[in-house]
């Protein structure tokens, strides 16, 4: 049963939809100013371009006494999203986990396809570990993480990084991640025309991402054979999300794969509720976040 707080703002929700990516982001941008403006009060806010090919912005959140930093993708099904309608999410989870939150500005599908994004991301974790010192953090205490396409990120740049022997990641923080682009999981056909997540919705986003390529690992990353010696995760799901069963199911071959994992189920929720900021439920789920990134980076 859909929580009834939550249920009661679904007639609120955008049509999940994204065949005209512009337009897409045109109302995700509305939307996001409609949102009061969060008090940054307190708090260091930056915006900086980090050298890479091509560059990458980033806005990066300062608390006082920060102890570690999280390099923060924001949601959108690869298509969506900016620094500007991250805003309220990204000061939130600073002000909430006391981290330095360094939220990137990645290249959108599909006018730039995979493996964009995942460039533009892994530039600026190397580059953040490369300059700690001047964030004010130990270059050991780095974490990734992100909502849905933005978690997807996150765990492929954790197996990047793994890879290509690259920094030290402390923990991947992965919410309601789209991990699969297949969708062969139980909730992946059951969940077909769920609030702000549809099967077709779904299609669109890894069309828009992929295009012709042949998805893997590193874009979808439930393909990998082998996750071991990835970083410790902490993986929430929504009950009523066709990606409920992949992050599921990452989180149970992470822990078989020797990784530590803390998995969160959210019952009564759905893709991207939390946004419904009045809802008990969602002021849970934000506060387990923000916890559980303030664990990981003080261990």
């Amino acid at each position: 049963m859909m929580d009834p707080e939550l249920e009661a703002f679904v007639p609120l929700f955008p049509k999940a939809d994204l065949s005209d990516p512009v337009t897409s982001r045109k109302n995700l941008a509305e939307l996001a100013a409609s949102i009061p403006a969060p008090d940054v009060a307190g708090m260091e806010v930056t915006d900086r371009i980090v050298p890479a090919d091509p560059d990458v912005p980033v806005r990066i959140y300062h608390p006082q006494d920060a102890h570690g930093a999280i390099v923060w993708l924001h949601g959108g099904g690869f298509v969506m999203g900016s620094l500007a309608t991250e805003h309220p999410w990204a000061t939130r989870v600073a002000e909430s986990s006391g981290a330095v939150v360094i939220s990137v500005g990645y290249r959108l599908a599909p006018e730039h396809r995979f493996p964009a994004a995942l460039d533009d991301v892994y530039a600026v974790l190397c580059w953040a570990a490369e300059h700690a010192a001047e964030l004010g953090v130990d270059p050991e205490r780095i974490a990734v993480g992100g909502h849905s396409a933005g978690a997807a990120l996150a765990a492929a740049v954790a197996l990047r990084a793994r890879d290509q022997h690259g920094p030290s990641i402390r923990c991947q923080l992965l919410n309601q991640p789209g991990l699969d682009d297949r969708q062969e999981t139980w909730s992946a056909q059951a969940f077909t025309d769920t609030p702000w997540m549809t099967k077709t919705k779904i299609g669109q986003i890894w069309q828009h991402y992929l295009g012709s390529r042949p998805a893997t690992p590193y874009a979808a990353p439930a393909r990998a054979t082998d996750l071991s010696g990835l970083p410790p995760a902490h993986i929430a799901t929504a009950e009523y999300c066709p990606n409920r069963d992949e992050g599921i199911g990452y989180a149970l071959r992470l822990m078989q794969a020797g990784v530590s994992v803390e998995l969160h189920q959210w019952p009564g929720t759905f893709h991207g509720s939390q946004a419904i900021l009045s809802a008990e439920v969602s002021q849970r789920q934000l506060a387990e976040l923000a916890a559980a990134l303030r664990r990981a980076l003080a261990e």
